[in-house]
């Protein structure tokens, strides 16, 4: 909530407009539910102070209550004036400078229970805290053979829960939307002890708050509990979250989603006139869109309708598309059994190619688990395209990858190599494994080598098999993809980082500090980095800076310090510029600044490479995992022909990526034209278009484009859309 009030007020500010704060939303400048509010004569007191303060635009952020307040207050403004009037409490020129109320909503809500839009502001963070305690309580879960049931928030609106099942590689997750079966009991405890006798030393059972059954009885973490300790005599658990979930340090991707949507608010103030219609600032895949108020409001009134009335199929519908993606792939992987025969089936490899990425292991878990529940025999290749040359192959059976969602790195192994050198021993172990499909998980050298194999299929037929890549690169560099699995866990690990060095500066004042993010010639890191940790300047390859341009924000710091905010933050992508290195910008800085700041500096390297995956990328990674295995699996019996598998068209090796709002898979043929190889990075990358709010945030005056911005879409069309979490 605070970066988007900082981008609210910044903003506004920066377009000339006077920017007051009403004390309903954001923790630094108050929250509350306003009992008042609710009475017209509380709305009515509302309208007296905006017509005195002379304030015609109003940004909400909040969740459904405030939002739906907003949305009565702008119904009612012109009788509301007309009462002020009669009262003799406003003059008739008050009222005409006041004769329409324009009012943009922000969604904030750690429940993301609000319709018209994929996440809410604080969604994020609260997952960040709850998949926190959830891989700490795993680690004690193990090491004694414990179930734990873990209650978290959501009484209206399971998308925790059900994120957090996916995220952590749950047995069970209980929501309200869908409530279980009759004979759940039964279902439970025999899900639990098949999970037990696979070899798991852990069961681990996520309930909403609001969790109940198709008769409207809740269903409780002690109940449970109980359930579980009687029918089964496991040594069994309870935690129950609660309000932890709210507090500590917001997400990168809240700070850049509130920031956004701050800016995108404002614009959409200063466009309106009195007959546009209220709306909400909503995120539709990574699109920023705007959406009617009223919409919005009335379909998440109907979701609570629809689920009083245990109409629970529409509620779901009603959540929308990103919703419904979830729990499909939740259902599969924990409620569906895997067929003991294999007679008939396909056989799927997968490998990781390239450096390695946080949440690679979710993708490959995803992948070879809905592989065996189709039926397929599922084999994992180690080392990338060089241990599918020497041979380093083996089965994976459902056991194989349980509790990988949660870990970093890359259990099979990854590297750079490339296949083209390697076709002849390629092509002999395809035949040898009987690979009628490949799954390739990875960065740019993914992509390049997919591209090796759809020119090695002109010399050896064994490469003629269907193949997918699923990005997985810190350096969102792959073409055809907005975003990499791996990227957001990078990001997360730079802003925490950058927290804690702008806090080392806290007690020693004047202090500059120059950090190198890494991303070869990608600035993404260091773009969206500066943009979630309130850099004063971020330097890459994509955007050229000369000597000027450093004398610039050198002059800008100067300034800085006569302020009360007397530190500097700079990021520097690490191949943004040959001759304008790390040490030379630490030099420049060390020298301009004597008498006025210190610089110091900070190389991050391969430690934004590491760490446990965040939810994000583990949600990500294993919703791209499972629709590349379904991909895969149609791919392949489109591709038989004459007793065996002959693939050689365009379409039979892509990538899976997330274009604007949809999952999409795109020949990696079609892509070369949109790809800069020299710099490996695609020609056009959607996130420069922020770059501008960086600089306007960080107070630079510089000519904002607004040519482009989001136009008023409505509530249906946005739904029919495909999101990635």
């Amino acid at each position: 909530m605070n970066a988007a009030v900082r981008a609210v007020v910044r903003v506004g500010i920066f377009t000339g407009a006077r920017v007051f704060f009403v004390h309903e939303g954001g923790t630094v400048i108050g929250s509350a539910r306003c009992k008042d509010f609710r009475e017209r004569e509380g709305r009515l007191r509302a309208a007296h102070n905006l017509v005195k303060l002379g304030i015609t635009n109003l940004c909400v952020i909040g969740g459904d209550g405030s939002l739906t307040g907003a949305d009565t207050f702008r119904s009612e403004w012109s009788d509301l004036l007309s009462d002020l009037q009669k009262a003799g409490k406003i003059t008739a020129e008050e009222a005409t400078k006041s004769n329409y109320l324009n009012i943009v909503g922000l969604v904030g809500s750690i429940d993301n229970d609000f319709c018209g839009t994929d996440m809410t502001i604080g969604t994020d963070s609260a997952l960040h805290r709850i998949i926190e305690i959830v891989d700490a309580i795993t680690t004690t879960a193990q090491s004694h053979q414990r179930t734990f049931v873990l209650e978290v928030m959501g009484r209206h609106c399971g998308y925790l829960a059900l994120v957090t099942s996916l995220s952590c590689g749950a047995d069970w997750v209980f929501i309200p939307e869908c409530p279980p079966d009759d004979d759940w009991e039964d279902h439970l405890c025999r899900r639990l002890s098949e999970t037990r006798t696979r070899g798991s030393r852990l069961n681990i059972i996520i309930v909403a708050e609001g969790a109940i059954d198709k008769n409207g009885k809740p269903i409780t973490s002690e109940s449970i509990k109980d359930l579980v300790v009687k029918r089964l005599g496991y040594d069994t658990r309870v935690t129950v979250l609660g309000h932890v979930q709210r507090g500590g340090t917001p997400s990168a991707f809240d700070r850049i989603l509130g920031s956004r949507m701050g800016v995108e608010a404002v614009m959409a103030l200063l466009e309106a006139t009195p007959d546009t219609p209220a709306c909400v600032v909503s995120l539709s895949g990574n699109q920023a869109v705007r959406l009617p108020l009223m919409e919005c409001v009335q379909v998440t009134k109907d979701v609570t309708k629809a689920m009083a009335e245990r109409k629970f199929d529409e509620a779901m519908k009603l959540r929308g598309r990103s919703f419904m993606n979830n729990w499909e792939v939740y259902k599969l992987l924990a409620h569906i059994r895997p067929p003991v025969s294999k007679s008939g089936a396909h056989t799927v490899a997968v490998m990781n190619v390239g450096a390695p990425a946080a949440g690679m292991n979710a993708a490959v878990r995803s992948t070879v688990r809905i592989g065996l529940i189709q039926g397929n025999r599922v084999l994992v290749v180690h080392d990338g395209f060089e241990g599918l040359a020497k041979g380093q192959i083996e089965e994976a059976g459902w056991s194989y990858v349980g509790g990988w969602t949660g870990q970093g790195g890359s259990k099979l192994g990854t590297k750079r190599t490339l296949p083209r050198k390697s076709f002849e021993q390629i092509s002999a172990n395809i035949t040898k494994f009987n690979i009628q499909g490949l799954i390739i998980v990875g960065g740019f050298e993914a992509y390049t080598g997919g591209l090796e194999l759809m020119e090695g299929r002109k010399q050896y037929d064994e490469l003629c098999i269907p193949f997918v890549v699923i990005p997985a690169t810190v350096s969102n560099n792959v073409p055809g993809s907005d975003f990499s699995v791996g990227a957001d866990t990078a990001l997360n690990t730079i802003c925490m980082t950058c927290d804690r060095i702008k806090q080392s500066a806290a007690g020693t004042k004047r202090r500059v500090f120059i950090i190198e993010t890494m991303g070869g010639y990608c600035g993404y890191l260091a773009t969206m980095a500066g943009l979630a940790a309130g850099a004063d300047a971020a330097y890459i390859f994509e955007e050229p800076f000369t000597i000027r341009d450093l004398q610039v924000n050198v002059e800008h710091l100067v300034q800085k310090m006569k302020t009360t905010v007397k530190r500097g933050l700079v990021l520097r992508n690490e191949k943004c510029n040959e001759n304008y290195s790390t040490d030379f910008i630490f030099n420049l800085y060390s020298e301009e600044g004597k008498g006025i700041f210190d610089s110091r500096k900070n190389v991050l390297g391969h430690m934004q490479q590491g760490g446990s995956p965040t939810p994000f990328d583990r949600n990500f990674a294993t919703k791209m995992g499972a629709k590349a295995m379904n991909w895969m699996s149609g791919k392949i019996k489109e591709s038989y022909r004459n007793g065996r598998i002959f693939a050689n068209t365009p379409d039979s090796g892509c990538v899976l990526g997330m274009r604007k709002r949809a999952l999409v898979f795109q020949p990696v043929t079609e892509l070369k034209e949109q790809t800069d190889f020299e710099h490996r990075i695609p020609k056009e990358q959607w996130w420069l278009k922020l770059r501008p709010i960086l600089k306007i945030l960080a107070k630079y005056e510089i000519d904002l484009d607004t040519s482009e911005h989001a136009h008023l879409e409505h509530i249906s069309r946005k739904r029919s859309g495909e999101a990635p979490a």
